[in-house]
């Protein structure tokens, strides 16, 4: 058995999805594109824009990292995303679930938002990719078209940005809530660390998020899954009367 994976590089569900196949052992060829031209080309071959999107030998067809997974845990039990026990398994699939339905969403306004007042920060976010490389110039000619997008597709305006900022301490009260009871964090991965650390590791690349998570478990928990990620904004991008509450 073997795979097709449609990927945007740095996307975080991606991340997510390709550490599972790892995991799991399962053969897989990685489809890289390029945002936002992959919203039309996901649209075409899975009748929706998000990645990530994956095609096994057989030809079905599988989109966003929860389903994904729990399709993985059907074909290659071993080893398991989800807790055996079925008490412990429902906190696993609630985190989950929060990690995909809140979390994810978060990362994606609070880094296009960094990105539109910092757009040459873009270039780092290449490190890593399968795509050939842009030059500076060519980067910040098209962040503009590219950022715009983005934003409008994820909902970034300033209101919400705002929000995310003002509640982001009450979110990672709850990860590291997670960690304590072992929901996270335990000897066996599980499918909500994949969906939280991946998250949280890309919010760890925003200069102005990171000292919300300095010295907590959740930041302990993301890098200790994923150590590298691509991408790096400086602080002081935001302004300082988001960062204030």
């Amino acid at each position: 058995m073997s795979a097709k994976l449609y990927v945007v590089h740095g996307s975080h569900p991606c991340a997510t999805v390709q550490r599972a196949l790892d995991m799991k052992g399962l053969p897989y060829e990685v489809v890289e594109l390029l945002p936002p031209l992959h919203a039309a080309l996901q649209r075409l071959r899975f009748g929706t824009r998000t990645v990530p999107g994956l095609t096994l030998e057989s030809g079905e067809k599988l989109v966003g990292s929860r389903a994904i997974l729990r399709r993985l845990e059907e074909l290659v039990p071993e080893p398991s995303l989800v807790p055996a026990d079925p008490d412990a398994r429902v906190h696993v699939e609630r985190a989950e679930e929060w990690g995909d339905e809140v979390w994810q969403p978060m990362a994606r306004r609070l880094v296009w938002t960094t990105l539109a007042m910092e757009p040459r920060a873009m270039v780092s976010y290449q490190d890593g990719s399968r795509l050939p490389r842009l030059p500076t110039p060519a980067v910040l000619a098209l962040a503009p078209i590219v950022v715009g997008v983005e934003r409008r597709l994820n909902g970034a305006q300033e209101g919400a940005v705002r929000a995310d900022l003002l509640s982001l301490p009450g979110h990672l009260d709850r990860i590291d809530g997670w960690l304590a009871d072992g929901v996270l964090g335990g000897q066996t991965v599980n499918a909500a660390d994949l969906q939280i650390a991946t998250t949280s590791r890309l919010m760890l690349t925003i200069g102005d998020v990171r000292p919300f998570f300095a010295g907590r478990p959740a930041e302990a928990h993301a890098m200790g899954l994923f150590a590298q990620w691509a991408g790096s904004t400086p602080p002081g991008v935001f302004p300082a009367q988001w960062l204030s509450a």
